[in-house]
C-alpha cells in the first residue's frame, strides 16, 4: 500500500510539473530539466529552499522519531520529493529513492540502510567522475551507476539458507 501511495504522489508532482509548464513557450525546455534533471548546473541560490525543507524534514523526523502520523510522513515526503525534483528532476529523484533499497534488500536488516546508503554515495560519485571523462549527461549515468552498483550489490548478497514461510498454512 505504502509504494502505491508513494507512486501516486511521485506521478502527481510530475504531472502538475507538466500542467504548470503547459502554457510556457520554453515549456518543452523545462520539462526536459523536470524530467531528466540540471545537476551540475545547479546554483548556491537555488539550495537555500532544500536547504529549509530539509532541516524542518529532518527535525519533524527527528522529534517525532516513529510517531508521525502516516498522512503527516507523506505529506512530508511529498514536500522534500517536490523541491528534490526542482534541482535533479524527477528520474534521478526517483532512482535514488527506490534503487539503493533494492540493492540491499537481501541484506541483513540491520545492514541494509548503510549499504543503500553506500549505494547512493557511489553511484552519484561514480556517475559524476565518468559524467565528466565520457561527457555524457549526469543524471541519466548516475542512474545507471546506481543501477549497476545495486546489482553488483544484489549478486554479492549472503544467501539466507531459512526458508521462506507462506502465509497460507497448509491444514
Amino acid at each position: 500500500m505504502q509504494e502505491a501511495q508513494i507512486g501516486a504522489l511521485f506521478v502527481l508532482a510530475a504531472s502538475g510539473g507538466i500542467l504548470l509548464l503547459a502554457k510556457n513557450p520554453h515549456g518543452g525546455e523545462h520539462l526536459r530539466d523536470l524530467l531528466a534533471g540540471q545537476i551540475l548546473w545547479v546554483r548556491y541560490a537555488q539550495l537555500a529552499i532544500p536547504l529549509a525543507v530539509t532541516v524542518f524534514t529532518l527535525a519533524l523526523l527527528w522529534t517525532w522519531r516513529g510517531r508521525l502520523p502516516q498522512l503527516g510522513f507523506y505529506l512530508v515526503f511529498a514536500l522534500a520529493v517536490t523541491v528534490s525534483v526542482q534541482l535533479v528532476g524527477v528520474y534521478l529523484v526517483f532512482a535514488t529513492l527506490i534503487v539503493p533499497s533494492l540493492g540491499a534488500r537481501s541484506y541483513p536488516p540491520r545492514r541494509r540502510t548503510a549499504l543503500a546508503y553506500a549505494i547512493a554515495v557511489l553511484g552519484y560519485a561514480l556517475g559524476l567522475v565518468l559524467s565528466a571523462v565520457l561527457d555524457l549527461p549526469s543524471g541519466a549515468l548516475i542512474i545507471w551507476c546506481l543501477a549497476a552498483l545495486a546489482i553488483g550489490a544484489q549478486a554479492a548478497a549472503p544467501r539466507c539458507s531459512r526458508h521462506i514461510v507462506s502465509p497460507v498454512s497448509n491444514k
